[in-house]
Parts: structure tokens; sequence; C-alpha cells
């Protein structure tokens, strides 16, 4: 059931048509969050991001491809940035960019879904999920269809080659493996 010309019903949620939608770039955040020192949290993220989304007819087959510019990090402290941008970490003259393309969607519950896909960081690519929250479709003040979603995830950056690090003196070390990936966007339709 339609619910207009830019949404539809499906499941008990109003969702965006089929077509082909791009990440607002006025209106996303593609955030993560380190533990520092065992005792805090550094936040921060990658200014530079695009993403292509194809809604199908069965939502459940619709895709995402993104790209992640990654010398475009900062997490507002230039020596870090200067640092995560180095070879101990995101190597970014070599690797310029950290890619996901989506391999499956299941309904989770609700507005709820899970997003399989494969994350490449540097050389090394990787399966992950990320849960994603449909925010909601419509239509934007300036006529534009548009959809909202926020996503999270969590990957052990040893695994795609990020294994810089220091020891503590009083134990534990200077940057934790887990990273949590947080995402919030809306995107505009193209086709």
């Amino acid at each position: 059931m339609s619910t207009d010309q830019n949404t539809r019903e499906w499941n008990g949620i109003v969702i965006p048509t089929t077509g082909t939608y791009q990440l607002d770039q006025a209106h996303k955040r593609v955030g993560f969050v380190a533990r520092h020192m065992m005792v805090s949290k550094v936040r921060g993220e990658f200014a530079e991001a695009t993403a292509t989304i194809t809604v199908a007819e069965d939502p459940l087959q619709s895709s995402v491809t993104a790209v992640l510019q990654a010398a475009s990090i900062t997490t507002g402290q230039a020596d870090r940035d200067t640092h995560l941008r180095s070879g101990d970490f995101l190597d970014t003259e070599k690797y310029p960019a950290i890619e996901f393309r989506s391999t499956g969607i299941t309904s989770n519950s609700g507005n709820e879904f899970v997003l399989s896909g494969e994350l490449t960081i540097k050389d090394v690519t990787r399966p992950v999920e990320l849960t994603v929250e449909f925010e909601g479709a419509g239509r934007s003040p300036f006529g534009q269809d548009i959809f909202g979603f926020t996503a999270a995830t969590e990957i052990d950056r040893e695994d795609f080659g990020l294994t810089w690090n220091v020891a503590l003196e009083t134990g534990g070390v200077l940057v934790g493996k887990t990273i949590k990936i947080e995402i919030e966007g809306e995107a505009i339709r193209q086709s």
C-alpha cells in the first residue's frame, strides 16, 4: 500500500519507494569511539564519506555501498589525527579509502534491521554486521525524497591490521582494541 508518491507501507512502517539514494553530505556523521588509556573514550569521525543506497521493491533485497576518505579522519586533536593517518594506523597515503559493501539485510524488529557486509580497511576485508534503525521517510521542504537512519557496530581494529599500541606501566594499553562505529544520516533520492 502506497502512502503517497515517495513512500509506501511495509510491515507496519512507512519506507521509501524503490530507487537510488545518496548520503546527504549536510546531514551525516560517520563516527567512531575508541578507549584511551583504559579509562576514557576518544570520539572522532570521517568528515568525507559517500554512500549509495539502492532501495529494492523487497526492502530486504536493498543494498549499500560506502566510501570513507581515510585522510578525513578527525578527533579534534591535530597530533592524534596525524598519527591516525600515519603507517602506524590507517596509512592514508597508501590506502586512501575505507570501503563498505553490503551483502544482505534482515529484519530484526519493527524499524530495526541488521545490515551485513564487507568492510575493507587498508588491504584487509572482513565481514561486519551493523544494527540499523530506520528513522523515517518523507519529502523535504525542498521537494526531495529522503529517509533517515542510524547504524552501529563494533570491530576489533587488530582484525584489520591496526595493531599499533603502547603498554602502560600501570597495566593495560594506550588504545583499546574495540572500536565502536556510529553512523547517522539522511539519504536523498537520485533516481
